[in-house]
């Protein structure tokens, strides 16, 4: 059983983060998923989906100061941690080392144990302190995934379109999807 951690900002992009959950609730024969969400993605999300479908997700959710969350420690069996949407907020306190929350600390965690994390990031333009922090957190060891769709499949709704992130998001944590793979 592969055990994850996702985290959901409040960045804009809630489709993002509801897809990949989605996706991992048809993988919970393989894949465990620990849930924690900052305080404005929920508000976030219901203003961009105009539903709180997050309230009835199977995985087990930890608030956003619990550190005794399993995948706030590095002797935990989680793998990964996808962060998506990730704010550049957060990405920021990630690359400065600021452990003020479950997802920050988890991120943390991710990075001293060479584990997994993967951060969708969800902005335009880029500033130079974003930049600059995405490098960081990639010399850090992390993947910066920016939120940036891909058109090799065609695809022909935005649900399609986001799914093309959520793929590549899946593959990058290690898990088979049947998304589209250029050349296959």
């Amino acid at each position: 059983m592969i055990k994850i951690a996702v985290g959901v900002t409040g960045a804009s992009g809630s489709v993002y983060a509801k897809m990949l959950l989605q996706q991992l609730e048809k993988l919970k024969e393989k894949v465990e998923v620990g849930l924690v969400m900052s305080d404005n993605a929920a508000t976030v999300w219901e203003h961009e989906l105009g539903d709180t479908e997050y309230k009835n997700l199977s995985f087990r959710r930890w608030d956003k100061n619990d550190f005794m969350a399993p995948f706030a420690s590095g002797s935990s069996t989680y793998s990964a941690l996808i962060i998506c949407p990730c704010s550049m907020g957060t990405l920021g306190r990630i690359a400065g080392g600021i452990s003020n929350d479950l997802i920050t600390r988890s991120a943390d965690v991710m990075l001293k144990e060479r584990r997994k994390l993967i951060c969708v990031v969800r902005e335009t333009p880029y500033n130079l302190v974003h930049l600059r922090n995405m490098t960081t957190v990639t010399e850090a060891g992390g993947i910066i995934c920016p939120a940036t769709p891909s058109f090799y499949s065609r695809p022909q709704t935005i649900d399609e379109v986001a799914m093309t992130v959520i793929h590549r998001v899946l593959q990058l944590a290690g898990i088979d999807t049947d998304g589209y793979k250029w050349g296959e």
